[in-house]
């Protein structure tokens, strides 16, 4: 095996099982490869040998199926959610396995935690063809509502969860509020970011901007040189088993069965969904042949995705979406990875080839019409890469464009991670000059991937900002657990913050605040006049029992698109 250096609107939902399932069994166990462990560091993480799978919460009986991976909600509407569940109707019928018999499962939607008030009820087919896992799309209930929700199976119930209708498209909405999270490896710590979130009793929906597993073998990925649990399998997966297995392995998390059963999630994929580093034509941690081909491993990682997880896709094998809470946002929601051109290396022109792209033709025209067409206050955009542009070196911003010129490089900048919007900047430039030539305000990019938290102004043009002005504004959240600058050079928290914070933010006078170092989650609260992103960090992300504080919090006033530092969190 070689070595190698990484780097709607309303259709009609696909079924869970429309990609395609590969052919042939578990390819086994690859050899180590090496990995980018932070795509914004320029550092190597020491990595952890791997360990065995961890073993199961505990085994169903012949006579009673059991619920080990909790319930969810999803994607609301202002009549209806997402429901999720996933039966384990005997011992055998373990997840991957694809045996096990069909097992009818019941589920009730009520007014009261109690069910004194049922509102609905109906049931679905549980089979090993979609491992046993069931989907309800439920319809008919009022908007902005809280309900509950069960599961029942053999005579066993559920978990209770509680999930939230939207508000009505035409409402007029006051507040809404958020949990916004990325980036958590099972092995690198435990998620106590979503027991925190789940705490608060207080959201609207939580977001998961991408990176909600990851791909690699026991101990291969960043750990700062300790695997904390090993997830299964303990091999890296490619198959469909495997990639059904890692997120059963993940569903067995107490914290994000907590979150799940507090509010409905609203996510989308970024690479460790399927492989370090996709394109729609491969990807970095995949070698063909050996691995199989890619276009079995992609369908079976977003077979998998599409069954472990409450995403109702807009169009087959996609998470690009829309969603709409009353006149106060929407929510264009993208796929940044099954369109897009190859990387290109650091530092090569060709970041600036119109050919080459981000999003494909398709989803940017969907995205460009979604915003002139949008009636609400804020434009809320869910991307798993940051948009705003980072450079490298130490050259004014208004210096970078005419030097590249010259030199022939990219001319927004020594791109440092050309995996994101870096790395496809004509399509950045086609989005930017739409916001900028139709006058369309408060556009606010919510982004995950890049294990930093940041507070961005994203401007028209970088070489001449802030004279050229800001486009939109982009909050970025921090990863859960997967490991930040200081755990990739296994430095003190906050080492690298203090040195490299101010570098960031000379050469990018855009960019307003960045923490390299700490890992939490993000509470975004929008009102008429302003969206507010509150920054929380965690204790430590190997303590199961970590605190959490409130470390940050910035906003966009109505009609600025510029971030601005708040006082304290809403």
């Amino acid at each position: 095996m070689t070595t190698r250096h990484g780097s709607s609107e309303s259709t009609a939902p696909a079924p869970a099982d429309a990609a395609a399932a590969p052919a042939g069994a578990d390819t086994g166990v690859p050899s180590p490869r090496r990995r980018s462990v932070v795509k914004a560091a320029a550092a190597s993480a020491v990595l952890a040998a791997p360990l065995t799978a961890a073993p199961p919460a505990r085994a169903a009986t012949a006579a009673a199926p059991v619920f080990l991976h909790g319930v969810a909600s999803g994607d609301p509407l202002p009549d209806g959610v997402l429901l999720w569940t996933r039966v384990t109707p005997t011992a055998e019928s373990v997840p991957g396995s694809g045996i096990g018999p069909d097992t009818e499962v019941v589920w009730s939607v009520a007014r009261d935690k109690a069910f004194t008030t049922v509102v609905a009820k109906g049931s679905a087919r549980a089979t090993a063809a979609t491992d046993h896992t069931v989907k309800a799309d439920i319809r008919g209930l009022a908007p902005a509502t809280d309900y509950w929700f069960r599961f029942s199976a053999g005579g066993t119930d559920s978990p209770v969860g509680r999930t939230r209708t939207a508000p009505a498209a035409d409402a007029t909405v006051t507040g809404l509020r958020f949990g916004v999270v990325s980036c958590s490896n099972y092995e690198a710590g435990h998620f106590s970011a979503y027991r925190h979130l789940a705490a608060r009793g207080d959201l609207n929906a939580w977001l998961h901007l991408g990176d909600y597993i990851y791909e690699y073998a026991s101990g291969e990925y960043g750990t700062r040189g300790r695997t904390v649990r090993a997830h299964a399998p303990a091999h890296e997966i490619v198959s469909l088993a495997d990639y059904r297995v890692r997120h059963a392995s993940y569903k067995t998390d107490p914290d994000l069965q907590a979150l799940h059963a507090e509010a409905p999630v609203i996510a989308i994929w970024d690479d460790h969904e399927i492989a370090n580093d996709t394109w729609s034509g491969g990807a970095e941690n995949h070698t063909e042949g050996e691995e199989g081909t890619w276009a079995a491993r992609q369908a079976a990682a977003k077979r998998a995705y599409f069954e472990w997880m409450p995403v109702r896709p807009a169009i087959t094998g996609t998470t690009y979406r829309r969603l709409r809470f009353g006149r106060l946002a929407d929510l264009s929601l993208l796929d940044l990875r099954s369109f897009r051109s190859q990387q290109v290396s650091v530092g090569d022109g060709d970041v600036d080839d119109p050919d080459r792209t981000l999003t494909g033709r398709a989803q940017l025209d969907w995205l460009k019409s979604g915003l002139s067409a949008s009636d609400t206050t804020w434009r809320l955009v869910g991307t798993s890469v940051m948009i705003s542009p980072l450079a490298l070196g130490a050259l004014p911003a208004g210096l970078l464009k005419p030097v590249a010129k010259l030199l022939g490089l990219p001319q927004e900048g020594l791109a440092l991670n050309t995996d994101q919007w870096d790395g496809y900047t004509d399509d950045r430039r086609e989005l930017l000059a739409h916001l900028r030539t139709n006058a369309i305000r408060n556009t606010v990019f919510l982004t995950g991937d890049i294990h930093m938290a940041w507070a961005n102004d994203v401007p028209v043009n970088a070489g001449t900002y802030p004279a050229s002005g800001s486009a939109a504004a982009e909050f970025v959240v921090t990863s859960v657990t997967s490991d930040n600058l200081d755990d990739a050079v296994t430095v003190p928290e906050g080492t690298v913050t203090t040195i490299a914070s101010p570098l960031i933010r000379t050469t990018n006078r855009h960019v307003r605040w960045v923490d390299t170092d700490r890992h939490g989650y993000g509470v975004l609260d929008i009102t008429s006049t302003r969206a507010q992103m509150d920054y929380y960090v965690i204790s430590s992300r190997t303590d199961p029992a970590a605190t959490s504080r409130w470390a940050r919090s910035y906003r966009t006033l109505d009609g600025t698109q510029q971030v601005e530092r708040a006082d304290g969190p809403v």
